[in-house]
């Protein structure tokens, strides 16, 4: 039996009075790729950012039900939710590095952190630009700014300053959507050489990438979770007629 790294019960969240979150109920093992899939407005991101607690920057929004990052409560009042992060790293659809070098870039949250010695700098920023499969084409580059990069650099960037505090769970909001398909490739093949380093759960809207790179696939559907299990079992023979026919193209 795999190791559940997260698990998420009865999952409630509500935008003022509207319930956009039916109850949902799904568990992560430690490594591998989870997609979530569904029409645009069934909660898919909505649920991803309430696994690490982004909603705290929004108002007028309220989460209920439990979510346990290795038996521990991510909403208990005691939680750290700059540690929290640094565990459940989070990389967005859009590229965002910040607006200094690269090496400032991927540098950031361990310099929060306290890190001051300049030889675990080193060494943790060449790591996670090797993890994150751009090393090679930056590595001359360091001290360049991390904007003058093409979208599909700054995004794999973005995942090597993610990588850079050692998370064990990397949420991704549809990382290559706003990407060429060269680029898009070339993040997907990083995901896919970080499947046995850490838990990654990815919203995606393409078929054809959660079903070429992810282990288990999730469906969602008007805040609701249709049904989850492995990417072929959902592809080739799902449970639920709705997943089938959003599969197949009838709606969505």
């Amino acid at each position: 039996m795999a190791e559940k790294i997260l698990t998420t019960e009865n999952v409630r969240l509500y935008y003022g009075e509207k319930e956009a979150l039916h109850g949902i109920n799904l568990d992560y093992d430690k490594f591998g790729i989870t997609a979530l899939i569904g029409p645009s407005g069934s909660g898919k991101s909505t649920y991803l950012r309430a696994l690490n607690r982004m909603h705290d920057l929004t108002d007028n929004v309220t989460v209920n039900g439990t979510f346990l990052f290795k038996g521990q409560d991510i909403y208990a009042p005691s939680t750290d939710t700059v540690e929290l992060r640094k565990d459940i790293g989070m990389v967005f659809q859009q590229p965002n590095p910040f607006p200094f070098s690269i090496y400032d870039n991927v540098a950031f949250g361990m310099r929060i952190s306290g890190e001051k010695n300049k030889a675990v700098l080193d060494e943790m920023v060449e790591t996670s630009l090797k993890q994150a499969a751009i090393w090679n084409e930056v590595k001359d580059d360091l001290h360049k700014s991390a904007l003058s990069l093409s979208g599909g650099q700054q995004q794999r960037v973005s995942i090597a300053r993610a990588l850079a505090t050692s998370p064990e769970i990397l949420l991704l909001d549809e990382p290559t959507a706003a990407l060429d398909p060269v680029s898009a490739h070339a993040v997907e093949n990083t995901l896919m050489q970080l499947r046995d380093k850490l838990t990654m759960i990815i919203v995606t809207h393409s078929m054809a990438q959660a079903s070429r790179i992810s282990d288990r696939t999730a469906f969602f559907m008007n805040g609701d979770l249709i049904e989850a299990n492995d990417t072929k079992k959902i592809f080739l023979d799902p449970d639920k007629k709705e997943t089938q026919d959003y599969i197949s193209g009838r709606f969505g």
